[in-house]
């Protein structure tokens, strides 16, 4: 599932985003996250909607990619 995150400017911002993904329920693995393509993609079988919110706790922007 990929995931449109704005607002990541470094490295630190990249692992804020991933530790946030890894602690939703049903996501087996944050496979990326990339500051550059503004995006982070998970495995698993995780609600969109706690993707979403848990980058939004972290203090960045998020939605669903097309």
């Amino acid at each position: 599932m990929k995931i449109k995150v704005s607002g990541m400017t470094c490295h630190h911002c990249e692992m804020a985003v991933r530790k946030a993904l890894s602690n939703v329920e049903g996501v087996n693995q944050v496979v990326s996250v990339d500051k550059i393509l503004g995006e982070a993609v998970v495995e698993g079988t995780p609600d969109p909607q706690l993707l979403i919110a848990a980058v939004i706790k972290s203090g960045y922007s998020a939605e669903l990619a097309q």
